[in-house]
C-alpha cells in the first residue's frame, strides 16, 4: 500500500463527554477502571496466560491445547494442537443446560412472518441439516457456499457446517450471479444452499436463479439445496437441486459435533478488492470463537435477560460475528430481521424494538443518518424504554449522528458504544466500555483486552497526541484473520508490508490528551490539499453538522494548483440543493475546520453509492470528481442506478 510519508492532520475538535449512567455502571461486567486496566496490562505482558484462562473457562474444548499461541505476525496461531467445535459451544452445551427451552433466535420476516428457534429448537435443525450436508458428501474440509436471505436457515446452515468441519464462504444475498462464480470458483465450493428467493422493500430478489448462472461457471460444485421462501416457480436441475424441506423430513436429528483443530478453517469471507479480484478472508476456530465470545461480553455486557439486536446481514462479518457466533456461545436471545429499515415504513426498525422489548440494539452510521432524514416522529410513535445500550459499526460515526443516537434514541440514558474493527481482525478491537468509559461523541475510545493499536508515521514511529497518522496493531490477537484463502502472499503484502511486524488495514487515526483514539477513515480517502493532508472524515463530519444536510461524501480530485481539491457530494434532509445553500456550507466548513479545508466543489446528491452493507464507496465517487470510468470490483455496489444519476447528473 503506497502511502504518502507526511502524516493526517487533524482538525475536528470535540469537546462533548458522557460518563455512564450511575445505575448502568453498578451491575456493568467491566465495572471499574481499575478492572479494566489490570485485564488490559495482563493482556499485553501476558497473553498466553490470559487468553489461556479465558479459554479454559468459557469455551468447551474436545482436547486442551498444547501451546496458547505463537506470537510472530503474520504467521500467528492459537491453541495449538486445541481440538473443539464452534457449533457445540454455540448450541449443544446451551441445548443440554437450563437453556433448553429459551429464545435462541427470534425471527421476523419483511412481510411480517415470524419464528421462534430455541436452543433445543436450533440443536435439532442444526443437527439434521448437518446429517443433509454429509448425506450430499459435505465432509470436514470442504467448502460450502451459503447464498440465502436472512432468514434462519443461513444461521442453520452456517452452525451445521460448523458441526462438521466445513468451511462456509457466505455470499450476501444480493450480489450478481458473476459475483457468486467467482467466490464459489475461489473457494472450490462443492455445495451451494441458496432460497429461491428473498424479500427486499417488498420485491422478491431472485436468489435461485442468480445460482443457476452462476454454475454455468462454478464447475466445482455439485449440488444445490434451496430453501422455500418466496414460494416462487424456480428451476430445479434433476439429481443436481433439492428441497430443504424435502431433504429435512426424512433425516435423523442426531448428528455428532465433529472435533477440529483450533486453526481449521471456520469460514472465508471475500472483501472487495481494489482489484477485480475479491480478497478471501479466512478466520478459524478457536481463536475466532473465543474472540468474538468474550468481545460481545465485554462490549454489549450481555445478560441472561437481554434481547439483542444486531441489524447487519449474516452475509456481512459483522453478522458473522455478531448475529451468529459472538452472542449464541454466549447463550444470548438474538433478534434476526429479513428485511429494510423503511419497509413498509420507516419505523420499522423502531416498531421491532418495542414488539420484542429489544434491550441492546447494534446498527450502522449509515442507518443513523438514513433514520435523521426520515425525521424524529417515526422513532417517537414508538416505546423505545426497554432499550439499555446502543450500538455503532461499520465506518466512524460522525459527532452530530451520534448525539441524534445518543437524544432520540437512548432519551440519554444509553450508553453507546462505537466500535471499529474491521472484516480482517474477527472481532471488535477498540470500543468504549459501557460500565466505565466516558464517550465522546465521534470516537471509539480504547483498545479491549488483549488489543495492542498504536498511531504512527510511515517508519513506524509512534506519533504524540493530536497527531494523525496509521492506525497499527502491535500485537496480535485471537480472533486475527489467518491468510487470504489461496493467497498467503498478497495476505502478507496487504497488512503486514506497510509497517513491518505490525498489521495494518488502511485506516488512519489520532490519539487525544485523553488517549481515546479517533478513527479518521482510510487512508487512501486521505486528501492532500496543498500540502496538507487532511481526513476526509473530519470534513464530513463538518458537513453533517449542519442542519439541512443528512449525508456526505468528501473525495479529492485532480486541482491545478493545489494538486487535490476538495469535492462534496451532499445528500439534503429535504432531498434539494441551491447555490445559497451551497455556499452556506462552503462558509460551515471554512468555520468548523479552517480555510484549507473549504471545499472546492459541492455536488448535490438525491443518494450516494454504497456497499450492500451501507458504507459509501468513495473509490467510485473519486472517479466521478476527477471525470474517469470506474474501474475495479463493484460487485458489492447495492444500486447502480445511484452511480448512473451521478454521472448524469455531473455531465449535465
Amino acid at each position: 500500500m503506497s502511502i504518502d510519508s507526511k502524516n493526517i492532520e487533524s482538525s475536528l475538535q470535540e469537546t462533548r463527554k458522557f460518563a455512564p449512567p450511575a445505575d448502568f455502571a453498578a451491575n456493568a461486567n467491566i465495572s471499574s477502571e481499575a478492572q479494566y486496566q489490570a485485564m488490559w496490562q495482563k493482556a499485553k505482558d501476558d497473553p498466553a496466560g490470559f487468553w489461556g484462562e479465558l479459554a479454559s473457562e468459557n469455551l468447551r474444548w474436545s482436547k486442551r491445547w498444547d501451546s496458547v499461541m505463537d506470537q510472530s505476525m503474520p504467521e500467528t496461531r492459537w491453541f495449538n494442537g486445541g481440538k473443539i467445535n464452534a457449533c457445540d459451544n454455540c448450541v449443544d452445551r446451551h441445548a443440554e443446560s437450563w437453556r433448553r427451552n429459551k429464545a435462541a433466535i427470534i425471527w421476523e420476516g419483511e412481510p411480517g412472518d415470524t419464528r421462534v428457534l430455541t436452543y433445543q429448537d436450533l440443536h435439532r435443525e442444526t443437527s439434521k441439516f448437518a446429517n443433509v450436508l454429509k448425506r450430499l458428501g459435505v465432509r470436514s474440509g470442504d467448502r460450502v457456499t451459503l447464498y440465502m436471505p436472512l432468514i434462519p436457515e443461513l444461521a442453520i446452515a452456517m452452525l451445521a457446517c460448523a458441526r462438521l468441519g466445513a468451511t462456509h464462504s457466505i455470499i450476501f444475498g444480493g450480489f450478481s450471479s458473476d459475483a457468486v462464480a467467482d467466490r464459489n470458483n475461489d473457494a472450490q465450493a462443492k455445495v451451494v444452499v441458496t432460497a429461491d428467493a428473498g424479500w427486499r422493500r417488498g420485491k422478491e430478489v431472485l436468489l435461485k436463479q442468480a445460482v443457476d448462472e452462476s454454475l454455468a461457471k462454478s464447475p466445482t460444485v455439485e449440488k444445490v439445496v434451496v430453501v422455500r421462501r418466496a414460494g416462487i416457480p424456480v428451476h430445479m436441475a434433476t439429481d443436481r437441486d433439492y428441497w430443504w424441506h424435502d431433504l429435512m423430513s426424512d433425516v435423523s436429528s442426531d448428528c455428532e459435533c465433529e472435533p477440529v483443530d483450533a486453526e481449521h478453517p471456520l469460514f472465508i469471507l471475500y472483501t472487495s478488492g481494489s482489484t477485480g479480484k475479491p480478497k478471501g478472508v479466512l478466520h478459524t476456530t478457536g481463536g475466532y470463537l473465543l474472540g468474538t465470545m468474550m468481545s460481545s461480553r465485554w462490549v454489549f455486557d450481555l445478560k441472561e435477560e437481554d434481547t439483542y439486536w444486531c441489524t447487519a446481514d449474516i452475509g456481512w462479518i459483522t453478522g458473522h460475528s455478531y448475529v451468529v457466533y459472538g452472542p449464541l456461545a454466549n447463550g444470548s436471545t438474538v433478534v434476526m430481521y429479513e428485511g429494510a429499515p423503511n419497509w413498509p415504513h420507516e419505523g420499522r426498525f423502531w416498531e421491532i424494538i418495542e414488539k420484542y422489548r429489544v434491550s441492546i440494539f447494534y446498527t450502522a452510521p449509515t442507518a443513523i443518518r438514513a433514520f435523521i432524514k426520515w425525521g424524529d416522529h417515526w422513532p417517537a410513535k414508538y416505546d423505545l424504554s426497554s432499550l439499555r445500550l446502543l450500538g455503532s459499526v461499520g465506518e466512524p460515526i460522525n459527532p452530530e449522528a451520534w448525539m441524534w443516537y445518543h437524544k432520540v434514541i437512548g432519551a440519554e440514558r444509553c450508553p453507546i458504544v462505537d466500535t471499529w474493527w474491521q472484516t480482517e481482525t474477527g472481532a471488535i478491537m477498540v470500543s468504549p466500555l459501557p460500565g466505565i468509559t466516558a464517550t465522546k461523541p465521534g470516537s471509539c475510545t480504547q483498545p479491549l483486552p488483549g488489543v495492542v493499536p498504536d498511531i504512527v508515521d510511515q517508519q513506524g514511529n509512534s506519533l504524540p497526541a493530536n497527531q494523525g497518522g496509521l492506525l497499527v496493531m502491535r500485537q496480535s490477537w485471537p480472533s486475527m484473520l489467518r491468510t487470504l484463502y489461496g493467497d498467503h502472499d498478497r495476505f502478507k503484502e496487504t497488512y503486514f508490508s506497510t509497517i513491518p511486524g505490525c498489521y495494518f488495514a488502511g485506516d488512519g487515526a489520532r490519539r487525544d490528551e485523553d488517549g481515546y483514539i479517533w478513527v479518521m477513515g482510510r487512508v487512501d480517502d486521505v486528501l492532500n490539499v496543498a500540502g496538507h493532508r487532511l481526513s476526509t472524515m473530519e470534513v464530513e463530519s463538518a458537513l453533517v453538522a449542519h442542519p439541512q444536510v443528512a449525508e456526505a461524501a468528501v473525495v479529492g480530485f485532480p486541482h491545478d494548483i493545489k494538486g487535490e481539491g476538495i469535492c462534496c457530494f451532499v445528500t439534503t434532509k429535504s432531498g434539494e440543493g441551491n447555490e445559497s445553500l451551497e455556499r452556506d456550507l462552503i462558509q460551515h466548513v471554512r468555520k468548523h475546520i479552517g480555510a484549507l479545508a473549504t471545499p472546492d466543489k459541492i455536488k448535490f446528491a438525491a443518494a450516494l453509492p454504497k456497499t450492500r452493507s451501507g458504507k459509501i464507496m468513495r473509490r467510485l465517487l473519486r472517479d466521478i470528481a476527477a471525470g474517469r470510468e470506474s474501474a475495479g470490483d463493484t460487485t458489492t455496489l447495492e444500486d447502480y442506478s445511484v452511480l448512473a444519476k451521478l454521472r448524469e447528473n455531473d455531465e449535465g
